[in-house]
């Protein structure tokens, strides 16, 4: 019988299907299994929020998939997976409308104060201090979007929706591409300089990691504002937090932190933000991606691809196609 491995909740559609065609190991709840437990058993992972080493995958002799339930492979060691003859996928597009819309979420609960609004509430305090919670509308400024694929363009087309003017920085697209969505394409420094609001959409690569420190934060306006819904590398977080606390920037907002690349499912635990004593900073969960639409989609994309891989085919959505292939040859 196939043997799948799931390291993370998924829905509930899909799961109920691949129990139907294979014995899984959950990697959470009151079921969850440690993974080097099962390793020499395991056919396929599908893989949220987890780190993916080299030993797991040495020692597993039976690997064939290791399907991403989302975009990034940074929790994946690529390398030994290609070297060992394992499929590493992805599912582009899944959760792009739900990280967009998850955006613009912690910028409005961010700009208009909705956090302390609703704790003053909860307090019991109606009106007493409500002239402190002065915010801003999005109407009219400029947003600055990092990386301008799917989730970017997305991102675009809602800020077109709000009034906003928007600058792109990416250095795959093109004018042209830009344009169609209603954006600027510029220089990382021209939107850096000219933003209200910076938001990364980029992904974590060696070239990327601390892409926004203290640099990047100087050029910007003492009234912007930062959003990460990506990954925590990008931003030098030591350098975030100095920002904050000397006002350099207005505010910042966070579904990702860098102690995530230590432990994705705990990094509060390696975490070197004082997130209570930091002023203006936001933080959720990594949860941007998780909506019930978008977890159908991963879900479904995952599931096909690991089906795929175990018939005998090429996945659709391959990230290490290129150094597989050179093994196999």
């Amino acid at each position: 019988m196939t043997v799948i491995y799931i390291s993370d909740v998924i829905h509930e559609n899909v799961m109920r299907e691949i129990r139907k065609n294979a014995l899984v190991h959950v990697g959470y709840g009151p079921s969850k299994v440690n993974y080097p437990d099962v390793c020499d058993t395991i056919d396929a992972v599908i893989l949220r929020a987890e780190i993916f080493t080299r030993d797991m995958i040495e020692a597993s002799p039976r690997l064939k998939i290791i399907a991403r339930h989302g975009v990034g492979t940074d929790n994946v060691d690529l390398a030994a997976a290609s070297e060992k003859g394992v499929w590493v996928t992805s599912t582009p597009g899944s959760n792009s409308n739900a990280v967009a819309e998850h955006v613009f979420a912690l910028l409005l609960s961010l700009t208009r104060q909705i956090v302390p609004a609703a704790n003053r509430v909860l307090a019991g305090n109606w009106a007493k201090g409500r002239g402190d919670l002065v915010g801003f509308e999005l109407s009219g400024r400029t947003l600055g979007i990092v990386g301008f694929g799917a989730i970017g363009k997305r991102v675009a087309a809602i800020a077109k929706a709000f009034g906003m003017r928007v600058l792109a920085s990416d250095p795959i697209a093109t004018a042209e591409d830009a344009a169609a969505a209603g954006a600027d394409l510029v220089e990382l420094d021209t939107l850096y300089d000219g933003a209200d609001i910076i938001t990364l959409h980029a992904p974590l690569l060696p070239s990327t990691r601390h892409m926004i420190s203290a640099r990047e934060l100087g050029r910007m306006k003492e009234t912007a504002v930062v959003i990460n819904t990506s990954r925590g590398g990008l931003i030098d977080e030591d350098a975030l937090v100095q920002a904050l606390l000397d006002g350099d920037i207005a505010g910042a907002a966070m579904d990702v932190l860098e102690a995530e690349s230590i432990d994705m499912k705990n990094p509060l635990a390696q975490n070197r933000i004082q997130l209570s004593e930091v002023p203006n900073l936001l933080v959720t969960p990594h949860i941007a991606g998780q909506t019930q639409e978008a977890f159908l989609e991963a879900g479904t994309k995952s599931w096909a691809e690991v089906q795929a891989v175990l018939a005998g085919d090429t996945p659709a959505f391959p990230v290490n196609a290129k150094d597989l292939r050179k093994l196999v040859a």
